[in-house]
């Protein structure tokens, strides 16, 4: 096995905002935070649920292997949830027009009204939360954070396609809430308790 790649120490700079993602993560992974999103959006979903929906409103209809690898979860996993979410009238299942044996999932409209809804509330909580902040501000912000992102998928994209994998972590390895370089935000700040301020 390849010796690891010698890398320079994290400038202080990286380091907090490593510690800045966590705390937003810390915020979006606890239960009372998605119980009151849910709560506040008139829906009972699980945060497993509210995943694939989300996934499936960004990425339109797609065959359950498709949604694993993109969830970055087991098949088996997809196949349970998509049978619940099914029995809850949320997606229904139809031919693959490329491949008529083969069966995509998508939303039905009942899952797009409730994917609306979260989406909806989660904005109104984050929008209280920065209430006072400027929109040059937040325009700047969502641009950093676009930024950042692309750059935590570019990193990963090399990374596939180096000969010199071993000793390369991930940027978003130990940030919990980041899936495949993505960070997952929408039961973060919903309703606004005011934690976002503690670590």
């Amino acid at each position: 096995m390849p010796a690891p790649v010698p890398r320079a120490p994290a400038s202080s700079d990286v380091i907090e905002i490593e510690r800045a993602l966590n705390r937003i993560s810390y915020l979006n992974s606890r239960v009372r935070q998605h119980d009151r999103l849910m709560a506040m959006a008139g829906l009972r979903l699980d945060r497993a649920a509210v995943a694939l929906l989300r996934q499936m409103a960004d990425s339109g209809p797609m065959r359950p292997g498709e949604l694993a690898a993109r969830l970055e979860v087991e098949a088996s996993h997809i196949t349970r949830q998509v049978q619940q979410l099914r029995k809850a009238g949320y997606v229904s299942r139809a031919p693959d027009p490329d491949d008529r044996r083969a069966r995509r999932v998508e939303l039905t409209a009942a899952g797009r009204d409730a994917i609306d809804r979260i989406r909806a509330t989660s904005s109104r909580g984050m929008q209280m939360a920065l209430a006072e902040w400027t929109p040059a501000e937040l325009q700047r912000l969502a641009t950093l954070f676009h930024g950042m992102v692309d750059d935590f998928l570019a990193h990963a994209t090399e990374g596939e396609e180096s000969e010199g994998r071993a000793g390369v972590v991930e940027p978003w390895v130990g940030v919990a809430g980041v899936r495949g370089g993505v960070v997952e935000a929408g039961d973060g700040v919903a309703g606004g308790d005011g934690a976002a301020r503690s670590d």
